[in-house]
């Protein structure tokens, strides 16, 4: 029962959460307006690329943010909408309609919340570190394809491939709004290039998309504009869903589900390292976020995931606890309810340029560059995880470069495993010759098993076969019953088989896939080389005694 108490806490809201905030209050309240302004100009651009609107972005950004921070399991996760979900939702919202969107938000929601009590949220750390910066890259190019309709001022194509639709767009573009467009685009990415030179702390998002809608208004530009914004948060409310739909809207549920889980877990891990208030724990975190968005759905936003670039821009700022990302959402609340009017004459250009500047910053230099260093194999995983992630489903990529990650790594495994004969020990005795010495290293598993066994059995000509188990690392079921099955074909040959260091991690299995018993006498399991040896020649000396024995 303590255990259930126990672990029922774990995912609660605890004092230890705001641990310090006594001395950090002031760097947590700077940290979280500093959060807050970068994440206005991004919290509105992913809720238009995804095809829910600005206001679902700010929504999200708010709702979500809080309740991510006071639910999740890190205390300097920003959570809101990002890059990634929107590759995800834009497909969803095209194909099913915008009634989709709070139904797979819930959803979603749920299965992380089950995925987080269920404790699965170590399972990230599985995912090989090509596949994610894969991915990584791969989601950086789908953004930035994604904003070339805007930028070029055409309307989208139907194609939801973000290469194939930006392709359409270039042959669609119209002079006369391509030169506003363009021009705006270009502007934002210029400012946002040099402000970070004049002043590492100087606002570049914000300030690019102040100066440009003001120009823009100025010079009465004909471009598309955000429109109308919700000027106050609306009441929440349980959508309503048809029955037939359930399937499909699950199956978008799952995706998304899944590509949270991953975003979140691997940016509060990366926050784990910025500083030392970054600890988190997985399992909550899950949990957190299926709440952040289950309540973004009722309040009509959009799914939530932990923010990289933001989490890391809140740690970069000082932040120490949770209160630096619950102050990023009430400047944005207090944008909603105070400057609506101004945010609904953004031009859409604006955003779009924000969105291309931003998946630039997004592609991994340092790190792809390492990569391809490494290893042929890990450049492999990275670019086929890039290529599937642009070309067909962000989770499909990741499961398939996992897959292929993970062939690979069964294969150095196979490599690292093997089978020697040894040459006895000591000066050499009659009989010695037909005394086999295998030593097994490494990993007996589906995948070296076969090769052990054909080894051993081709050799001919002996009385006593001595197996020597004690540098094994690594024994699965498929390994041991192989060794159950060579015993017994080496016994049925009448060939004795002793077995010597059999490690206490594999004893049970041994035990159960029975290679102990498919020895001829218990006594034959040894714990000592010497003691081995020893009575495989005495064994040897009383076989050649018995054979004249018999024959006369």
């Amino acid at each position: 029962m303590r255990e259930v108490i126990a672990r029922i806490r774990s995912f609660l809201p605890a004092a230890n959460d705001y641990r310090g905030l006594r001395r950090s209050w002031r760097a947590d309240l700077v940290a979280g307006l500093t959060v807050g302004i970068v994440a206005l100009p991004l919290a509105l651009a992913f809720g238009v690329s995804s095809g829910a609107g600005a206001g679902a972005g700010l929504i999200t950004a708010i709702v979500a943010g809080v309740v991510a921070a006071v639910f999740g399991g890190s205390n300097l996760q920003v959570s809101g909408p990002t890059g990634a979900m929107v590759v995800v939702l834009a497909p969803i919202i095209a194909h099913q309609g915008i009634g989709a969107l709070a139904p797979v938000c819930i959803l979603a929601g749920g299965i992380l919340v089950v995925a987080g009590t269920a404790r699965l949220g170590r399972v990230v750390a599985l995912i090989p570190w090509p596949v994610i910066e894969g991915f990584t890259l791969g989601i950086a190019v789908i953004i930035f394809l994604q904003q070339v309709p805007t930028v070029v001022g055409v309307a989208p194509g139907g194609s939801s491939n973000a290469a194939v639709a930006a392709v359409e767009a270039m042959t669609r573009i119209d002079s006369s709004t391509a030169i506003w467009t363009i021009g705006i685009a270009v502007s934002v990415a210029a400012i946002m290039l040099v402000a970070p030179r004049i002043h590492r702390h100087l606002p570049g998002s914000i300030l690019a998309v102040v100066v440009v809608t003001a120009a823009a208004v100025l010079l009465q530009a004909p471009v598309a504009r955000i429109g109308v914004v919700p000027s106050a948060l609306p009441a929440p409310a349980l959508p309503s869903v048809d029955p037939s739909s359930l399937p499909t809207l699950l199956g978008a549920a799952a995706t998304v589900a899944a590509l949270a889980g991953i975003e979140s877990l691997l940016s509060a891990r990366v926050a784990s390292t910025l500083s030392t208030a970054g600890d988190y724990l997985p399992d909550r975190e899950l949990l957190g976020q299926g709440l952040a968005s289950i309540a973004s759905g009722l309040f009509g936003g959009m799914p939530a995931t932990g923010a990289i670039a933001r989490t890391a821009v809140n740690a970069r700022s000082g932040a120490r606890t949770r209160m630096a990302a619950i102050v990023h959402s009430l400047v944005l609340l207090v944008i909603v309810y105070a400057a609506s009017t101004v945010v609904s004459v953004i031009p859409l250009a604006v955003l779009a340029g924000v969105l291309m500047v931003t998946a630039v910053t997004m592609i991994p230099v340092p790190a792809i560059r390492a990569i391809f260093r490494s290893s042929r194999a890990d450049a492999l995983v990275f670019t086929v995880t890039a290529l599937v992630t642009v070309s067909v489903d962000l989770i499909y990529a990741v499961l398939i470069g996992f897959a292929i990650a993970a062939l690979f790594a069964l294969r150095n495994l196979a490599g690292s495993g093997g089978v020697h004969r040894e040459v006895l020990e000591g000066p050499v005795r009659a009989g010695d010759e037909r005394i086999a010495v295998f030593r097994i290293e490494g990993a007996l598993f589906f995948g070296t098993a076969e090769k052990v066994v054909q080894t051993i059995n081709d050799v001919h000509d002996i009385s006593v076969v001595i197996l020597r188990l004690s540098r094994m690392q690594l024994l699965d079921s498929t390994g041991a019953h192989t060794l159950a099955e060579l015993v017994r074909d080496l016994e049925r040959r009448g060939v004795t088989v002793l077995v010597k260091g059999v490690r206490p991690e594999h004893l049970p299995l041994t035990t159960r896939l029975g290679v102990v018993t498919a020895l001829r006498h218990p006594n034959h399991l040894f714990d000592d080389l010497p003691a081995a040896v020893a009575h495989a020649r005495s064994h040897v000396v009383a076989t050649s005694l018995a054979k004249p024995a018999s024959a006369s």
